[in-house]
């Protein structure tokens, strides 16, 4: 297994029950000793970035899910780099954060490309020591990130994805049913 770090992915594991995240696959976007800090790719909200922020006229951009934790506040995974001042590069051309009027003056002028950005209300956090007693229960499965997962235009497919990518015993619980003993 991988190490947490920014740029690796934790992949719930197949038999996770935790409904925040059961079958989801988070981004970590900081792990330090003080904590941890990710976004959940692969849950769509039902909500679209118009219906938070006022004068926006394209309702077409999703929002995501980031996790359990603040609810109220929005994320931004991208790669426009030094596009997007203030931003943190997590790994080669991934970029969480960034002024958001940056972003909002992409939106006005229609130069933002909405494969490349991505909108997450609320984060996945781990307190001190919390992620790596995780990993020692074997809660997450770690692999390192690419643009195609963080990115996907099918967000249902990033977890069996992302197994798939681990291979052997793995690339079979991709397709294992949420409750085996209803099989």
């Amino acid at each position: 297994m991988i190490e947490p770090a920014p740029g690796i992915l934790l992949i719930a594991d197949p038999f996770l029950k935790d409904p925040n995240f059961m079958r989801t696959v988070c981004i970590i976007c900081e792990h330090k000793a003080e904590g941890s800090f990710g976004l959940v790719l692969n849950q769509k909200a039902d909500l679209t970035l118009d219906e938070l922020i006022e004068n926006i006229d394209d309702s077409s951009i999703p929002v995501f899910y980031g996790g359990p934790v603040e609810v109220n506040t929005l994320h931004i995974l991208h790669q426009y780099g030094d596009e997007i001042p203030g931003s943190h590069e997590i790994m080669k051309g991934v970029f969480w954060g960034g002024s958001f009027e940056a972003i909002l003056e992409k939106l006005k002028s229609k130069t933002l490309d909405i494969n490349k950005i991505r909108f997450y209300l609320g984060y996945s956090g781990w307190g001190e020591g919390q992620l790596d007693e995780e990993m020692k229960q074997r809660t997450w499965l770690t692999v390192g990130a690419t643009q195609r997962l963080i990115f996907n235009n099918k967000p249902s497919d990033v977890w069996k994805n992302s197994l798939k990518q681990l291979g052997g015993e793995y690339e079979m619980m991709a397709n294992f049913p949420i409750d085996p003993q209803l099989n």
